[in-house]
């Protein structure tokens, strides 16, 4: 049975692009328990916030990491907030090796500070915000991790090694898999540039696809609901791929 690989780590740290990328090389399948949640019902995380509480996410968030640690050789970005219930720091302890991607508030605030879509942000100060949560939450990180890597500001690219070197000295990849990759290093694909690298993608309008597939349709309807009330904008363009 191959070991999973459990990324945890503030928002914006970059667990989502970094877990993607060390799935990539290691050809494993890569998991971010926020997409999935949004996948299984059909609406972004802020519509499951504003219809269900925090309360009502965290539970459905509990629900998925419990399922996606069972699983085998995953590559598994956790939420932000995954560490707050006992349950979910278990299930990441015991069924994976875990790295913690620490980053200080301040990079963390310059990677967000332009995202509309992390509820816990929307403040008058996300900057102190990101403060009282780093506070909160640095010690439940560890609690869990078998590693820690201080992300500083270096590229993407830099980080995955970073990772897979850990990995391969703990024995739970192949020696080869830590090799720097023959991947451009761009410094516009990175986390150094102040693009939060930590954002799963987003399921837009009404996600009839997820629904099909057995969303959640009072979620889905609320979505719409909120849709019909915000007027449209032209998307931002995509400067960092997800």
């Amino acid at each position: 049975m191959l070991e999973n690989v459990i990324l945890v780590g503030l928002m914006g740290a970059g667990k989502t692009t970094v877990g993607r990328a060390v799935a990539r090389r290691l050809g494993r399948q890569f998991y971010d328990s926020d997409h999935e949640i949004e996948a299984r019902t059909g609406v972004r995380i802020p519509i499951i916030f504003e219809h269900e509480g925090e309360d009502g996410f965290r539970q459905r968030e509990a629900q998925t990491i419990d399922e996606l640690t069972q699983r085998s050789g995953i590559v598994l970005a956790t939420g932000g907030g995954a560490v707050l219930r006992a349950e979910n720091r278990e299930h990441i302890k015991s069924r994976g090796t875990v790295v913690y991607l620490r980053a200080n508030p301040h990079d963390l605030w310059l990677r967000t500070r332009r995202d509309k879509n992390r509820p816990l942000l929307q403040t008058a100060d996300p900057r102190a915000r990101l403060e009282q949560l780093f506070k909160e939450r640095d010690a439940l990180y560890r609690e869990c991790a078998t590693f820690v890597i201080e992300t500083g500001r270096p590229s993407v690219n830099a980080l995955v090694n970073m990772v897979l070197m850990q990995l391969e000295v703990a024995g739970i990849v192949p020696g080869s898999a830590g090799l720097p990759s023959d991947a451009p290093d761009d410094r516009h694909d990175g986390v150094q540039d102040g693009v939060h690298g930590d954002e799963p993608d987003r399921a837009h309008g009404d996600g009839e696809a997820a629904r099909a597939a057995g969303g959640d349709a009072k979620l889905a309807q609320a979505e719409r609901d909120d849709a019909s009330q915000t007027t449209p904008v032209s998307p931002a363009p995509d400067t960092f791929p997800r």
